[in-house]
This record gives structure tokens, C-alpha cells and sequence, in this order.
């Protein structure tokens, strides 16, 4: 392969990894926690874009529970981002001939 073909692919890969970045950034993934009680709706971007709480969670009124359910929640979501990325990721990769020992 010489370098002309090389650089081209490059560019092109670039090109759809951009491509690839805004796609996950319009798309929401949301998680839960506490059988739905807590959830979170998060952009590809891992920006948090809304969080709903049950209105039983209050009555509790247990802040801890509520910390918790919260944080995992957001791990969930973001869980769900990372694994969805790695999907793209390895779409966009495939039949791209990278040299021998080299993976991502």
C-alpha cells in the first residue's frame, strides 16, 4: 500500500468518525435505576440532558436512596453511550486494513 492510498484513507476515516461523533451527539440513551424509578435521559455527547425522579422517591425522603439511585442511573446511561460508541466505532472500522499488530 503506498503512502498516497494511505493518507487518503486517513482522511476519509476522519471525515467519518466526525460524522460518527455527531450522530452520537443527537441521539439519546437513557438509564435507570431502582426499576425505573430513577432515569436519565443523556445525549451520545454525555451531556445529561433530563432526569426524572418517581414523586415516591420524596415521600421517602431519604436523600441517600435517592444519591444512589441518581449515580447509578447516570452509570447506566453512560454504560449505554459507551458501548453504543464502541458499536459505531467498530462499523466504521470494518474492512479497513490497518498494518499487522496494530487494533483499537
Amino acid at each position: 500500500m503506498n503512502i498516497a492510498k494511505m493518507m487518503q484513507q486517513a482522511k476519509k476515516m476522519q471525515e467519518n468518525m466526525k460524522t460518527m461523533q455527531e450522530e452520537l451527539a443527537a441521539m439519546e440513551i437513557g438509564g435507570e435505576a431502582g426499576g425505573g424509578m430513577v432515569q436519565v435521559q443523556m445525549g451520545g455527547d454525555r451531556m445529561v440532558r433530563r432526569i426524572t425522579i418517581d414523586p415516591s422517591l420524596w415521600e421517602e425522603q431519604d436523600k441517600d436512596l435517592i444519591e444512589d439511585l441518581m449515580v447509578a442511573a447516570f452509570n447506566n446511561a453512560a454504560q449505554k453511550v459507551e458501548e453504543l460508541a464502541k458499536q459505531k466505532q467498530q462499523g466504521l472500522m470494518a474492512g479497513m486494513p490497518l498494518p499487522p499488530g496494530f487494533s483499537l
